[in-house]
């Protein structure tokens, strides 16, 4: 039986008629009284359905007229390029990154900011705050000494439990005791790198990838070796291959298959399954970064790599998590599942910043065992694929001849290719001055192959000032970019 509220499969039915070809461009919808008649809906049943699709991007209301299926302004715009997989791997110290990221948090804290385009995070009003906030009322009433008692590393917690069961969505088969709460995702990251690899020794990377972990890396002394990867489908596992027979000490690959960041690519199953043997049979450890994968169009998770692990101590996927992007960005919140490295993990988590606090954990677990839970994240999907959907549309309108973007059927993240010769740290030096905030793409790689990248954010809901930030953003790209010769 169908669950779905019934305005909901009523939008998602005239979405695959767009989708499909069925509905055009330019083509009226049937009346909101004759979806009414049509489907034996209600009015409000019929009226909420043309809303869903409109802030999906995929109606226009005109008044007077109706609704009508939006002209894709982004039809004629090519995807970002795909990486030279032939190209020679080099191994790179990653000395530097914290200098560009240091540069670019500088000059984001000295202008003031108008409008926010390099975030990973959602506007406050999409997260279930006064939920939350119930949650963690019930916690303290009932458990009244949590702020005034020592948290632990115990996994028996309530969250462990229900971060267990929410995994086999994603086709994980894990026990409460397999999972590690962590200060979110970069602690994950970092203590599972500790666990595997030491100074000197080589990461495999994708290319571009998370400046965050570029960070962790310069940190530990590692060196990383970066691998082409595909803005559609993610990393070239061929190229991976061919690295391990021509480099030495690679002591562990990290990926993030799922709504890549910042490409937004999604690695098809066959090649996560491919993967994962792969790193299997060469006894090197596989890290993988899932923070931005239950974000997709669809109420249908995608799978984790980790799905094609051993299940148990025997796993060789370290599986790393967040719910900052999906359900609280407030709250320091991740977990790691470490497989066969999961008591070195525990101790080096202990010995970095001893457990979590209570408070955090038992409010979530609440929430997220709940039906509100599925709700809150149904909601949330639809409305990133909208926001998506309106900021592609509005680049694609704005942005100068010679653009490329993609759109991902989920996350927050646009990887947005300028007109070749567009130094995108020449924009990012003058948006910044105007208020506006975008993040280059000099600060995903240690090579100068994504110089003229942009990742935009959609994580905020499609507004006037967005739409005029995006304008004066494509009027700079423009300005930068090279002149055609004479």
């Amino acid at each position: 039986m169908d669950t779905q509220p019934l305005y909901l499969r009523l939008s998602g039915h005239y979405r695959q008629a767009i989708q499909s070809g069925v509905l055009l461009p330019g083509q009226r919808m049937p009346s909101v009284r004759a979806l009414t008649r049509l489907h034996r809906v209600s009015l409000s049943t019929a009226v909420e359905a043309c809303h869903t699709l409109e802030d999906e991007g995929l109606l226009e209301a005109r008044p007077r007229s109706g609704y009508f299926v939006l002209r894709r302004r982004r039809v004629d715009i090519q995807p970002p390029s795909e990486p030279d997989a032939g190209r020679k791997l080099d191994p790179a110290q990653y000395v530097g990154i914290h200098d560009r990221v240091s540069d670019f948090v500088a000059k984001c804290e000295f202008y003031p900011l108008l409008t926010n385009l390099a975030g990973t995070y959602g506007s406050p009003e999409m997260y279930p705050a006064e939920a939350l906030k119930n949650a963690a009322t019930r916690a303290l009433r009932k458990h009244s000494q949590l702020l005034v008692s020592a948290p632990d590393m115990r996994s028996d917690s309530p969250l462990n439990a229900v971060l267990a069961r929410r995994a086999l969505d994603a086709g994980m088969r894990l026990s409460a005791e397999d999972i590690l709460v962590t200060h979110g995702c970069i602690e994950a990251l970092n203590v599972a790198l500790r666990a595997v690899a030491q100074p000197g020794d080589t990461v495999a990377v994708e290319s571009p990838t998370y400046h965050g972990l570029l960070q962790i890396l310069e940190s530990l002394g590692l060196r990383a070796l970066e691998i082409p990867t595909s803005p559609q489908t993610g990393l070239s596992v061929e190229a991976l291959e061919l690295a391990f027979r021509t480099h030495d000490r690679i002591r562990a690959v990290v990926v993030m298959p799922n709504f890549h960041n910042p490409l937004g690519s999604v690695m098809p199953d066959p090649e996560k399954e491919k993967l994962v043997a792969l790193c299997e049979r060469q006894q090197v450890a596989l890290i993988e970064d899932d923070t931005y994968g239950a974000l997709g169009r669809d109420d249908i998770p995608l799978k984790a790599a980790k799905a094609w692990d051993k299940p148990g101590n025997d796993g060789n996927v370290i599986y790393c998590a967040s719910l900052r992007k999906t359900l609280a960005p407030g709250l320091r919140l991740g977990w790691v599942a470490g497989g066969r490295w999961q008591a070195r993990i525990q101790m080096l988590k202990y010995t970095q910043s001893r457990a979590n606090e209570a408070l955090a954990q038992f409010t979530v677990a609440e929430f997220m065992a709940s039906s509100a839970y599925d709700r809150h994240m149904a909601r949330l999907r639809r409305q990133l694929t909208g926001q998506r959907e309106q900021m592609a549309e509005a680049i694609a309108a704005h942005f100068p001849a010679g653009t490329r973007l993609s759109v991902p059927g989920g996350s927050m993240l646009l990887w947005v290719e300028l007109p070749p010769g567009t130094s995108a740290q020449a924009v990012f030096d003058a948006a910044i001055q105007q208020g506006i905030r975008v993040a280059p793409g000099s600060m995903f790689s240690n090579s100068s192959r994504f110089d003229h990248f942009l990742r935009i954010s959609c994580g905020f809901p499609f507004s006037g000032a967005v739409d005029e930030a995006l304008r004066k953003l494509a009027a700079i790209v423009a300005q930068n970019a090279p002149r055609p010769a004479a």
